[in-house]
């Protein structure tokens, strides 16, 4: 209900331009949830309707939350060591595989992005996984190349020899094309 408002997509609008100014982004999708709760939370506690609390809602002040928020969270996880994970380096053979098997997944799927995205991750965190268990003994047989992970980005890079294409964007931006799509904002 509080979505379909006029009131809702002008705060929104709003909040956004504020964040901008602030030189913070956010998915819209995240603002809007963070309005609607505020709203609805204002209009439960308070016993009013909604469309009377919006007299107060503050733009500027959301954002600022918003943002304070986010700095909190990147401090806190660096804090911790968390964060963005570590890139393998460009030239890598595994990522290689991973970016060149999102065209064929698109093809395949019929531009699922879904179902290219659940691919992607699996892929990637077993990659991840496979880096980071190296020494495991555990982690059952990797074939020829054993727990030895030079000796598998060797055999990876012999399967597909130039994955250095992989890594231009516009090599890969013409295979997804080729697959029959394109990615554009609305």
């Amino acid at each position: 209900m509080v979505r379909k408002t006029k009131a809702f997509k002008e705060a929104v609008a709003q909040t956004l331009a504020e964040l901008a100014h602030l030189g913070v982004t956010l998915a819209p999708a995240t603002v809007e949830d963070t309005i609607e709760k505020n709203i609805s939370t204002v209009a439960e506690r308070l016993g009013i309707q909604v469309r009377s609390a919006w007299r107060y809602f503050d733009a500027k002040a959301t954002a600022g939350r918003l943002a304070q928020s986010l700095s909190s969270y990147e401090e806190s996880s660096s804090e911790k060591g968390l964060g963005q994970a570590p890139m393998p380096p460009v030239g890598n053979p595994e990522l290689a595989l991973v970016l060149a098997g999102v065209p064929d997944s698109l093809a395949q799927t019929g531009g699922d992005l879904y179902a290219v995205i659940v691919n992607v991750a699996v892929n990637a965190w077993m990659a991840g996984h496979i880096h980071g268990e190296d020494g495991c003994t555990g982690c059952g047989d990797r074939g020829s190349a054993g727990h030895d992970w030079e000796a598998r980005m060797r055999t990876i890079a012999e399967m597909q020899p130039n994955i250095a294409k992989w890594f231009d964007r516009d090599v890969w931006t013409a295979a997804v094309n080729d697959a029959g799509f394109t990615v554009t904002r609305r």
